[in-house]
């Protein structure tokens, strides 16, 4: 397995443990309150924003020990230069993963229209954030797998 593949892999896994533990321990301190009422939204404010913080930090540490591991496990250390394939794949995958974040957008929008509280659109907000990253590092490795 190449070094993309598994950082695509480790990237995969990371965002989604990342978002499962956070959602873990923030899903406690969801308010008791009307669905519309101010707590609400700060709640889902505060979540979003923490989340990216979070995320970012935890990414950054998560790569930085991956790259460490691999160094010792496979004696060799990261491929000093993209080509002009690696960019392709970069951005076949990202053009992927903004297609499934805008239907995610569009679904939790959507959610609003059929008179679904605001906590729902937020769900399928993050949700959609998910599956965009998710399917980002999948075609990722599928691509650098397939060699395209």
């Amino acid at each position: 397995m190449s070094y993309q593949e598994a950082r695509a892999l480790v990237s995969l896994f990371s965002a989604v443990a990342i978002t499962i533990i956070y959602t873990a321990i923030m899903a406690p301190r969801y308010p008791n309150a009307d669905p519309y009422s101010p707590e609400i939204f700060h709640f889902w404010g505060s979540f979003f924003v923490i989340l990216i913080v979070v995320s970012i930090i935890a990414n950054i540490v998560i790569i930085i020990i991956f790259t460490i591991l691999n160094a010792i496990a496979t004696r060799q250390e990261e491929p000093p230069v993209t080509d002009e394939r690696d960019h392709l794949i970069e951005l076949k995958s990202a053009q992927i993963a903004l297609y499934v974040f805008a239907a995610g957008f569009l679904v939790a929008m959507g959610s609003l229209v059929f008179s679904q509280p605001p906590s729902v659109m937020f769900i399928l907000l993050l949700c959609g954030g998910v599956a965009s990253s998710v399917v980002a590092d999948i075609s990722q490795f599928y691509f650098y797998r397939r060699g395209f």
